[in-house]
């Protein structure tokens, strides 16, 4: 069963918690252990880009980040492929963004059979 794991950071400054190196070496455990579907690092907050449509199905943008005031800022995520939910569950608690505050959160893949 897939798999994604969101990284949130607890703050910008959260990410500091972890180096390079531990990440580094979680990339090559998941990838080792075969699991490892996809995975990214987002770029910073400030790039970010928010799209909203009305109810006149006009769009509007807003190039400032997102609206909501929030401690987490999402990093980054990984889908793996595992048994079940607790095997995705060790690995998320394993994952180098789950400390210092941050969260991992794990989410299955919807199935659509298609």
């Amino acid at each position: 069963m897939k798999y994604m794991m969101l990284i949130n950071a607890a703050s910008a400054d959260a990410a500091s918690q972890c180096t390079v190196e531990d990440w580094m070496v979680y990339d090559k455990q998941v990838t080792e252990a075969g699991i490892l579907v996809a995975s990214e690092s987002l770029a910073d907050l400030t790039t970010a880009t928010t799209v909203r449509v009305g109810p006149d199905g006009d769009r509007s943008i807003t190039t400032d980040g997102p609206f909501a005031e929030t401690r987490e800022v999402l990093g980054g995520f990984y889908v793996i492929d595992v048994p079940d939910l607790d095997v995705a569950l060790d690995w998320a608690a394993r994952c180098p963004g789950a400390r210092g505050g941050g969260s991992v959160v794990v989410r299955p893949i919807a199935d659509f059979g298609v």
